[in-house]
């Protein structure tokens, strides 16, 4: 008996799929497609460890599945190549970010193939590469002409470390998300994208996608939509005149009689006009001190409050009350108006600002429309007191009613606001794609035409970061001429931010050698929109919304057609996380566990089976760093199993059940994306079944398990062209068919299971035992089950299998 040589058997297969171009993607219009695509990485010079092999090994099995269903398979590869991971990896290596990501490219490759994906390696694209970024600056100029791109002045983000400006996305907890540095806000002539344009429909087309429901909440909450009223406060100064207001946006117009004083966000610009001069010097050092903090900071709920008055009064429109005007940091000017108006009893930083500074407490609503300022604040709907003739009106009913009196008036108007801001993508830094504008004297602003594409970085430069763009340095790349009148001109010298290059990258991949267009009409439109985006959470407020604003807008502009919502994703998967000693895999931690040494080990099939086995693949897991010889010695035994196997005239009845109970298993937990107990249901197939098969049977058996293990897959399948003159096993397991289960041999077992609501039995249903989790949660959803979640909030859902579904309402 022959051993299993796994890597003599891994790099022949390897090399026979590279040769053959079994994997090469074809337009080919007679079969359905199926497009699946990781998120696009970055070539760190580290390379790859076993937390990034998770997502690129689950798509690979995704892939193979679907293609052994008779699809048409898409499944590219390429590198974001741009931006700040890049150029700090190279300036820390001492090296030029062009050679630094050459070489992390080329290390990338290298463990990509080893992984034995079926990517076509002939779409590969990398977006440092001039032929790419021309297509990303075309894109820039479409956005421009169509007013989504402009510049303008804005405090932004920087950071003292990178020496750049950062997106608000790219922030995280007061933090550089790159570096860790404490972030600072600084006053700056920035491009930007208005993303904001789109907001109502970014919102709108959630509802539309197969995505995971924590990933929808996410950007749902990103973008932050308010629906309220605009009113308009008059401002009272102290020498009498009132020729000043300020208008302040509120989602609670029915507390308007609680309003008692108002706050300004310090960076308002009507603060220099309205503050007395006894005042001025308080409010200045605020506004300084203010400075110097980060928004999560000044959103705190937690942190007491600080504030300062500018000696000014605001006019309330709905009673004509004077009420003080005050600074404070935890007003932020890019929401609503960068002004509050303030209602201690009914909202908890009004009530704990008013508690400190001695302001006046005012209820107006309670839930019985009865004083009871003990329950001060109160946050809830109820009904109306102390408000006029609104009182006893419900708060909803006066939320309509009182901004419709004062839009009579002029002094109010129905209004949406949201949390979202327009996308920052200048950069001063060297790494990254040129932004196509000249500026001249006599033209101002003006777009560098499409022929002259791309605007190429210049090489003679000294890229390390100094606090402006290294671009900057080179002459020949600064002056030019006027695209318009010819005269004297220099180029722009801000970089773009490297979620420009990714947020169009999957729509290259469909047509990636085009030079004359950045995709044919015919290429995109016979892949998008992508089937199967897989990769982790963690971009879903970056990437995620910046990709699906660039595709509406291209949708817009005419430029694709290829699905009306003009959504990119149809189905995204969140890859969980792999975490080592209780934390997350990294090299600063220490606790990365290298693939090149478990390969070497144990081999490519069994990596990519442990990386499915370790947990369910959306979840975060811990790696144990001796699970992976569990699974190496499952191979083996399916190794001796098939080297021994002497093809029997028919399948024994036992064998016959076993096999189709699991096709029919495994089918499931592969399309529900649960390899860890597919890979447990092949398993028990090995322990349970004996060698009565017939070759058919075995031939079900090896299809069953190729998505998974391919490279051992094909070795079996090959050995059977040895002992047999059917042409079919000459041929690759993956040109083969998935096999089918006979309902026959499947029987459904069914089992009760309670329906509970914070742990109080509302329901019993009946359900097949063998379905997953997803489906039995769905079913649980009874009509009388949703009469009872209807306007709730699901905290979270308790699955005892078997017995029980929990929903814990908050």
């Amino acid at each position: 008996m022959e051993n299993y040589d796994f890597k003599s058997i891994e790099q022949k297969w390897q090399e026979r799929w590279e040769k053959s171009s079994a994997h090469k993607a074809k337009d080919n219009p007679g079969k359905e497609k199926f497009y699946c695509l990781d998120f696009f990485p970055y070539p760190s010079g580290e390379g790859l460890h076993v937390g990034h092999w998770r997502g690129y090994v689950l798509s690979d099995i995704m892939a193979r599945f679907y293609k052994l269903h008779g699809k048409n398979i898409l499944h590219p590869m390429g590198y974001d190549a741009f931006g700040l991971p890049a150029e700090n990896a190279a300036i820390k290596a001492n090296s030029h970010p062009q050679i630094f990501t050459e070489k992390a490219i080329k290390r990338f490759r290298k463990q990509l193939r080893q992984i034995g994906a079926m990517y076509d390696w002939d779409r590969e694209i990398n977006s440092s590469d001039p032929k790419y970024y021309q297509w990303t600056q075309w894109l820039f100029l479409k956005l421009y002409e169509a007013g989504l791109a402009f510049r303008q002045k804005a405090p932004v983000n920087w950071c003292p470390t990178c020496q750049t400006v950062l997106a608000n996305e790219q922030v995280v907890a007061g933090e550089c998300e790159r570096c860790g540095a404490k972030t600072i806000k600084k006053e700056l002539t920035q491009w930007f994208l208005r993303i904001t344009k789109y907001a109502e429909r970014l919102l709108e087309n959630l509802n539309k996608l197969d995505w995971p429901e924590r990933t929808k909440i996410l950007q749902r909450n990103w973008i932050g939509k308010s629906d309220g009223a605009i009113v308009k406060f008059k401002i009272r100064m102290p020498e009498g005149n009132s020729q000043f207001s300020i208008q302040v946006f509120t989602t609670r117009p029915d507390t308007l009689f609680g309003a008692t004083f108002m706050v300004l966000a310090p960076e308002h610009p009507i603060i220099q006009q309205i503050t007395t001069p006894e005042n001025i010097d308080a409010v200045q050092k605020y506004i300084e001190k203010t400075r110097q903090e980060s928004e999560l900071f000044r959103e705190t709920v937690e942190r007491e409050k600080t504030g300062v008055f500018t000696g000014a009064y605001a006019i309330n429109p709905i009673n004509n009350s004077r009420i003080p005007i005050w600074i404070a940091d935890y007003v932020l000017i890019h929401y609503g108006s960068g002004a509050c108006m303030c209602v201690p009893g009914h909202d908890r930083r009004d009530f704990e600002f008013a508690k400190k500074f001695k302001l006046p407490i005012v209820q107006v609503i309670s839930p019985d429309g009865k004083s009871n300022d003990r329950i001060l604040p109160y946050i809830e709907p109820g009904v109306n007191l102390n408000s006029g003739h609104y009182d006893g009106l419900k708060s909803n009913d006066a939320k309509r009613k009182i901004t419709e009196d004062l839009k009579k008036q002029d002094l109010a108007d129905f209004a949406t606001k949201y949390r979202l801001r327009d996308w920052l993508i200048s950069r001063q830094r060297y790494w990254g794609a040129p932004i196509p504008i000249v500026y001249c004297q006599k033209h101002g602003e003006v777009p560098v035409p499409e022929k002259e594409l791309p605007v190429l970085l210049p090489e003679d430069v000294e890229f390390k970061p100094k606090g402006e763009s290294p671009l900057n340095q080179s002459k020949k790349f600064l002056n030019t001429t006027c695209p318009k009148c010819g005269g004297k001109a220099t180029r722009e010298t801000d970089t773009m931010d490297t979620f420009v290059d990714s947020s169009w990258y999957f729509l290259r991949f469909t047509d990636p050698k085009n030079n004359q267009e950045f995709a044919s009409d015919k290429a995109i439109n016979a892949w998008m929109p992508v089937d199967l985006y897989v990769g982790g959470i963690e971009h879903a407020t970056m990437h995620l919304l910046y990709a699906r604003f660039v595709s509406l807008a291209l949708s817009d502009f005419k430029i694709v057609n290829f699905d009306k919502s003009g959504e990119p994703f149809k189905k995204l998967f969140n890859i969980g996380l792999i975490y080592l000693h209780g934390a997350k895999m990294s090299k600063s931690r220490g606790n990365v566990v290298n693939p090149d040494e478990l390969v070497s080990k144990y081999g490519a099939d069994a990596l990519r089976g442990y990386e499915m086995f370790v947990g369910p693949a959306d979840q975060d897991s811990e790696w144990q760093v001796s699970g992976i010889a569990g699974i190496y010695r499952f191979l083996e035994k399916i190794w001796r199993f098939f080297e021994d196997f002497r093809p029997q005239s028919k399948t024994s009845a036992k064998n016959a059940v076993i096999i189709n109970q699991t096709i029919k298993k495994v089918t499931n937990d592969i399309s529900n994306f649960q390899l860890n107990t597919a890979i447990a249901s092949l398993m028990t197939l090995f322990n349970k079944m004996n060698s009565e098969i017939s070759r058919d049977d075995a031939k079900k058996i090896i299809i069953l398990f190729s998505p998974i293990f391919p490279h051992l897959a094909e070795e079996i399948w090959s050995s059977f062209a040895k002992a047999s003159e059917d042409k079919q096993y000459q041929r690759s397991i993956f040109s083969q068919s998935w096999p089918k289960y006979e309902r026959s041999m499947v029987k459904e077992s069914k089992i009760n299971l309670a329906i509970q609501i914070n742990g109080k039995l509302r329901d019993i249903i009946q359900v097949n035992a063998s379905l997953a989790k997803s489906e039995i949660e769905k079913q649980a959803q009874t009509p009388k089950i949703m009469k009872h979640l209807s306007n709730k909030k699901i905290l979270k859902t308790i699955y005892v299998a078997g017995k029980i579904v929990n929903y814990v309402l908050k």
